[in-house]
């Protein structure tokens, strides 16, 4: 071998490399202690099983994350978007009540939702207010705002076709992860097959530099903070719909924090420039399997944060490339270079 390419180092590998495995261990795991974890049956042409369970769960924080996503790809970060998802539930909640149909009722949800994200996106993107601050002002507000809406009370949903939404099946499999499964393959063809994808990580990565090449910055985050409310309401839907309720105190709780641990352990960088839709939607898929087993195993809820903590350590060290060469350091054996 050549002593050049023997020195060469290797192509690191990929996040989602990491994340796929660390996902394929979990569900492992409860396989070996569980062989029916993963078994799926069919009742009255609907499929039952808890992969279906885990990712019907899953599609409200995938819908968050991937609004979080684009943010964190600026370089920015949205701690609103659990109090977007209480204001966009009381919002159905009212719609309904005074006798809109489903349609307006959805569409009035998601516009409360871009609303919110274009303050948000003003505030960063205009006054130059730092994400976690600006955001920080709706993430407290906002709980105060849908506690108005609600009048401090927990609103009762009683409409089929709402109910629909996240417990309704179409061709026999769940319907909400179906629609965000074609959200998030609506976003990678928008992202990736054209160049918005490319100004989102240019104003990201350097956003200085992408305005001297033409590139308009602050619209650009400006949108994705739209973007990103618009995903927290539709998620606020499917929430009020689950639990057939607008509850302003419960709903969307520490949403925020599991669409960031996604976004993070999929791959996207903090610090803005690279982003990875695959990476989000396995990441809440890896964060909703995690939970799903805690449940299983009978963990307290106030105990069930520190696992989840200590598996999102354990998949960001082992996508860290600094840490993973540290390592290889310490087993490499030195090699004898013939003359």
């Amino acid at each position: 071998m050549n002593p050049a390419e023997s020195s060469r180092p290797r192509r690191p590998l990929s996040p989602l490399v990491w994340l796929c495995l660390g996902l394929t261990a979990l569900v492992l795991w409860n396989v070996v202690s569980n062989p029916a974890f993963l078994a799926v049956t069919l009742r009255d042409g609907h499929v039952y099983g808890v992969p279906i369970d885990i990712f019907t769960q899953a599609s409200r924080t995938m819908l968050v994350a991937l609004g979080m996503t684009l943010v964190i790809a600026t370089g920015g970060v949205d701690l609103s978007v659990g109090s977007v998802v209480a204001i966009a539930g009381a919002v159905c909640a009212l719609t309904l009540g005074h006798g809109a149909g489903l349609p307006l009722t959805i569409a009035a949800a998601i516009a409360v939702g871009a609303a919110a994200g274009a303050v948000n996106g003003l505030l960063v993107a205009r006054l130059a207010i730092q994400p976690i601050v600006a955001t920080l002002i709706l993430m407290v507000a906002g709980r105060g705002i849908a506690q108005l809406l609600s009048g401090g009370q927990v609103l009762i949903i009683a409409d089929k076709s709402f109910e629909f939404l996240a417990n309704g099946f179409v061709l026999g499999l769940p319907f909400a992860p179906l629609l965000v499964a074609a959200l998030f393959l609506a976003a990678h063809l928008a992202l990736r097959r054209s160049a918005l994808g490319l100004f989102i990580e240019a104003a990201g990565d350097n956003e200085t530099a992408s305005r001297f090449a033409g590139l308009a910055a602050a619209r650009i985050k400006w949108l994705v903070y739209v973007f990103s409310g618009a995903c927290a309401g539709l998620a606020g839907v499917l929430t009020a719909s689950n639990i057939r309720a607008a509850d302003a105190n419960r709903a969307g709780e520490n949403a925020e924090l599991d669409a960031i641990f996604a976004v993070v352990v999929g791959g996207t960088a903090l610090t803005g420039g690279r982003f990875s839709i695959l990476g989000t939607f396995l990441g809440a898929l890896l964060i909703q399997t995690l939970a799903t087993t805690m449940y299983y195993r009978g963990v307290p809820p106030a105990v069930a944060p520190v696992p989840k903590a200590l598996l999102i350590v354990a998949v960001s060290l082992l996508q860290s490339e600094k840490l993973r060469n540290r390592i290889s350091a310490l087993w490499r054996k030195p090699r004898k270079v013939a003359a």
